[in-house]
């Protein structure tokens, strides 16, 4: 078993593992499986009250990765400023598309689905499905922002959804 990729994450640190969203490395802990001596990251996400086991020379390769710096948070809420991008494909599709992006684990990508996927009061409801996607993605976005700028996750969803209703269209 290479050790290349160890340890590039430690205890106490806040990671983005891409189905779960932000989680917190509690420890790192050996693990006899199939007569192998595994190392595993602990990894509690508080929210979901969900435990995972990560080996620790996977992580990298699953995607697991340190949470985004100001830099990105800052383009991420440019992104959710701009004008949403909705492709004319059969729902199904981009309903795909939409859980691809929320699941890869990628800040800007799933800004992009709250993007696309945010309504205002004036704008046609959206369907069970779209708004489950929406609240996912706005849910997995909220956490990053929070925990990155140090803030509860009600003050970082005060933040993100200012930013998507400062896009309506201003009255000239």
């Amino acid at each position: 078993m290479s050790k290349s990729k160890k340890l590039d994450f430690s205890p106490n640190q806040y990671v983005v593992y891409p189905a779960h969203g932000v989680g917190k490395i509690v420890n790192v802990e050996e693990q006899e499986v199939a007569g192998l001596t595994l190392e595993l990251f602990v990894v509690a996400f508080e929210k979901d009250k969900m435990t995972l086991r990560v080996p620790t020379h996977k992580a990298v390769d699953v995607g697991m990765r340190s949470l985004s710096t100001g830099d990105e948070i800052a383009h991420a809420m440019k992104i959710l400023k701009g004008k949403a991008k909705v492709k004319r494909a059969m729902w199904s599709r981009r309903a795909q598309e939409y859980e691809q992006k929320i699941n890869s684990g990628d800040l800007i990508a799933i800004a992009e689905v709250v993007r696309d996927l945010h309504r205002n009061d004036d704008q046609r409801e959206q369907s069970y499905s779209e708004r489950q996607l929406y609240e996912a993605a706005l849910e997995r976005l909220t956490r990053e922002v929070a925990v990155v700028s140090s803030e509860d996750e009600g003050q970082a969803g005060s933040k993100i959804e200012d930013v998507l209703n400062s896009r309506a269209p201003a009255a000239a």
